[in-house]
C-alpha cells in the first residue's frame, strides 16, 4: 500500500479538496494518508506556507494547485515504481521502507534535541557564566567550601588571574595592573600587595591566580573578564535569536573573522607577545597590558559574532532534522 503525505493546515479549503480526491482514488490506488500540520514547526511553515497543499508519495511531489488528473498520474507512477521495486526484491528499498516506518527511542531523542537545542544551549551558557558569579557570592556569605569547588572546576578552563578578573562586594569591580594605565582605579598591586606582576615568568603570578579576595577588595569571579564577556554575549544572542523566532541569517564568515576574531586576536596576541622578554620582539612590539574595557568589548564582540555565525547554521541543520521526524512520526501513526 502506498503512503501519501499531505502537508496541510487548519481551514485550508484546497487541502480539503485534495483529501476528497484522494478518498475517491482510494479504490484504484490503495494508500495511507499521513497529514502534517505545517503550523507545528516554524521551518515547515516557512517552507510550505505559500504552496500548500503539498503531496509527497515516494519520490514524487505535487504542490498547489493540484488537479485530480495530476494526483491520479502521480499515484499511478508511485504505484508502478513500488510494484517494480517489490518485484525486484530490492534490499535497499526494503531497508528504507522499514526504517521509515519504525520509530525508535533514538528517533525520539534526536527529535527532542532538534526541537529544544536552543533552550539547552541557552541553559548551558546561563549556568556556565552564572556559576562563576555564584563563587564570590558564596565567599561573601561564608560558604567557602562550595565556593572553592567552583573555583577549582573553572581553574583548568581559565587563567583566573586576579588582575584580569571581576570582583564582587568590594571597593571596585576590577583591579587592573598599573601597566594597563586605567585611571581612577586602585591597581591590583595596591589592593593586594602582590608585586612584580608585569613579568609573565614571575612566581607572583601564581599568587595572583590563587588570590580569591577579601571583605575589602571583594571576591573574585571564577572566570576572567574576557571569558565572562564571551559567554554572556553567546547567551545574549541565544536569547535574542529565540525571542525573534530564529529569523537571523548566518553572519558571513568574512564578517565573523573581521569583526569577531580580528579585535580579540589583536588585543590578546599583542598583549601576549609584548610581554615576552625577547629584545628583538620588544623593539617591534612595546610592552602592553590590555584594559578591562578592551577585554570586555573584544570578548563580547567575539561571543556575539560567533553565535551569529554558528546558531543559524545549527538551526538550518536542526530544522531539516525536525521536518524529517515530523513526517516520519506522521507516517508511523497511519502505519500502525
Amino acid at each position: 500500500m502506498l503512503t501519501v503525505t499531505l502537508y496541510t493546515r487548519k481551514d485550508c479549503k484546497l487541502c480539503d479538496e485534495v483529501k476528497a480526491d484522494l478518498l475517491e482514488l482510494q479504490p484504484q490506488y490503495p494508500h495511507r494518508l499521513a497529514e502534517v500540520d505545517i503550523d507545528t514547526d516554524p521551518a515547515l511553515r516557512a517552507n510550505y506556507g505559500q504552496i500548500i497543499p503539498v503531496i509527497e508519495v515516494g519520490p514524487y511531489s505535487l504542490k498547489a494547485p493540484i488537479s485530480r488528473q495530476k494526483l491520479q498520474m502521480t499515484l499511478g507512477a508511485a504505484s508502478d515504481r513500488k510494484n517494480q521495486l517489490e518485484t525486484l526484491d530490492d534490499p535497499v528499498y526494503k531497508m528504507q521502507t522499514e526504517k521509515g516506518r519504525n520509530v525508535t527511542t533514538g528517533d525520539r531523542v534526536s527529535f527532542w534535541i532538534a526541537k529544544r537545542y536552543l533552550l539547552v544551549l541557552n541553559l548551558f551558557m546561563f549556568l556556565y557564566v552564572g556559576l562563576p558569579f555564584l563563587a564570590p557570592t558564596l565567599m561573601k556569605f561564608g560558604a567557602e567550601v562550595p565556593a572553592q569547588m567552583i573555583y577549582r572546576i573553572y581553574k583548568p578552563l581559565c587563567h583566573q588571574f586576579g588582575f584580569r578578573s571581576f570582583f564582587l562586594f568590594g571597593e571596585q569591580p576590577f583591579y587592573p595592573l598599573a601597566e594597563a594605565e586605567v585611571s581612577g582605579f586602585k591597581t591590583f598591586e595596591e589592593a593586594t600587595g602582590i608585586a612584580n606582576l608585569d613579568d609573565p615568568y614571575s612566581v607572583t603570578r601564581f599568587q595572583a591566580r590563587n588570590y580569591l579576595g577579601s571583605d575589602i577588595v571583594g571576591y573574585k569571579v571564577a572566570l576572567c573578564e574576557r571569558d565572562v564577556a564571551i559567554y554572556f554575549a553567546l547567551l545574549a544572542f541565544g536569547v535574542l535569536y529565540g525571542a525573534t523566532g530564529r529569523r537571523f541569517k548566518s553572519l558571513h564568515w568574512v564578517a565573523w573573522i573581521l569583526i569577531g576574531i580580528g579585535p580579540i586576536g589583536l588585543d590578546g596576541f599583542s598583549q601576549l607577545f609584548s610581554q615576552f622578554n625577547w629584545e628583538w620582539l620588544n623593539s617591534l612590539l612595546p610592552y602592553r597590558e590590555s584594559t578591562p574595557y578592551l577585554r570586555v568589548f573584544t570578548g563580547a564582540l567575539f561571543g556575539f559574532m560567533t553565535a551569529w555565525f554558528a546558531y543559524p547554521n545549527i538551526e538550518e541543520s536542526m530544522s531539516e532534522t525536525r521536518q524529517y521526524y515530523i513526517k516520519k512520526f506522521a507516517v508511523n501513526q497511519v502505519s500502525e
